[in-house]
């Protein structure tokens, strides 16, 4: 499907409900598959976590997830001590060419069974479920959070529980805190020391309790992006969030005070509210928050603001090369970008050339990130069903803010 935008105005004020975050979700079910005793509210309702909720429950022993990175890395991890049980993981074509090689040598390093099917490093994997009894694992500390968070989910259901050291310095922290997070609020005892993560083995059952699942800020990202575009008192109010959110990503609030947008937290929902301009150049490390640098390179490119983005070598192996991606859109557009391995580097611009047409790149991201511009100029997305990954009702959210539209099916 091809969404055309018409260049747009927003309504002064407007609400929006956000569906919980897909990286707590992924992480609560799995949480819940190794611990039935809870229940969850405000699951996301993205296709990466109907994805994970099926691969879950399935009794298959081939299992698909698509285009869900999340899920195959997490799901590597929970296959692998599923005991007397043996499954293939596999995915898109995309998918297959992720790397996992690091994440499957620790699990077979704590004696896990994981064989490829195709490509040595890369899924499909074959995995063959038995008891892990080895508890010492190292990782490099720079890599995918992923593969860090994977393993810390099923530390407690290992024998001996695990103790985890990361090498080096450590990317996307938030993300990996919030995983030992969700530990603690269901009861599994770990700690975080110096490079050393440990996690203890859960020898009683776990008091059961109901867990309610925060918004997702990445997803709130976009709607920054639109109060940072938008004239000055445009107000956009989103629930359901949280002020000490356990979210990497809620590092929104404080990089879009550059843009003029200020964050109040009422009630479990944000106000975003547009209070002043700024022009001045914006310099910014995201290694802990990669999944916002997309929407900050587009606010950054409407506005005229030249950036340098850094610490982005994990977007080189997401649903796309994003670096290269968002270099290639913005260009189209008029901009002018470098991009480096791990960073991006925008020119100011004085113009938005009209009627571009965007490639999405089998990535959700490029498609929302690139979407606001219709604040600016007239614009069309394609391949727009792309949004369901992680946030299924986007368009529509949209179109009740005031954004004008036309789906084209191709």
């Amino acid at each position: 499907m091809q969404i055309i935008l018409q260049k747009s105005k927003i309504a002064k004020q407007s609400s929006i409900e956000i569906t919980g975050s897909k990286s707590e979700s992924n992480r609560l079910l799995l949480l819940k598959a190794l611990y039935p005793e809870f229940k969850l509210e405000n699951v996301s309702i993205s296709d990466d976590s109907s994805v994970m909720t099926r691969a879950l429950e399935t009794s298959s022993n081939l299992v698909n997830i698509h285009h869900a990175g999340t899920a195959m890395r997490f799901l590597t991890a929970y296959f692998s001590i599923q005991e007397g049980r043996t499954v293939e993981l596999t995915g898109s074509k995309r998918m297959k060419e992720r790397p996992i090689q690091i994440l499957v040598e620790a699990l077979q390093e704590l004696g896990a069974d994981i064989t490829y099917t195709e490509n040595t490093g890369l899924p499909p994997l074959k995995i063959k479920g038995k008891k892990l009894d080895k508890y010492h694992v190292s990782l490099k500390a720079n890599v995918s959070s992923q593969y860090i968070s994977a393993l810390l989910l099923i530390a407690s259901k290992l024998e001996n529980g695990l103790e985890l050291t990361l090498e080096g310095e450590i990317t996307s922290v938030p993300y990996i805190n919030m995983t030992l997070a969700l530990l603690d609020e269901i009861g599994v005892k770990a700690s975080f020391v110096g490079n050393v993560i440990t996690v203890k083995p859960t020898i009683n059952k776990l008091e059961p309790k109901t867990l309610v699942v925060e918004s997702d800020w990445s997803s709130a990202s976009y709607y920054y992006s639109i109060a940072a575009m938008s004239p000055l008192d445009t107000e956009i109010i989103l629930s359901s969030y949280k002020e000490n959110s356990l979210q990497g990503d809620s590092v929104l609030a404080d990089i879009y005070k550059h843009f003029g947008v200020i964050t109040s937290f009422e009630d479990n929902k944000i106000r975003l509210k547009k209070e002043t301009f700024n022009t001045e150049a914006l310099a910014l490390n995201l290694k802990n928050a990669p999944d916002i640098a997309q929407t900050i390179a587009v606010t950054c490119f409407a506005l005229g603001i030249p950036c340098d983005l850094t610490g982005l070598h994990t977007l080189k192996i997401k649903e796309t090369d994003r670096l290269v991606a968002l270099k290639t859109e913005i260009e189209k557009l008029g901009g002018q970008v470098e991009i480096t391995n791990k960073s991006l580097h925008l020119s100011a611009s004085t113009s938005i050339n009209n009627m571009v047409s965007i490639s999405t790149y089998n990535d959700h991201r490029m498609a929302m990130a690139f979407a606001p511009l219709a604040l600016k100029t007239s614009i069309v997305i394609e391949d727009a069903e792309v949004v369901s990954k992680s946030y299924p009702t986007f368009w529509e959210d949209l179109e009740t803010i005031g954004f004008k539209m036309t789906r084209n099916e191709l």
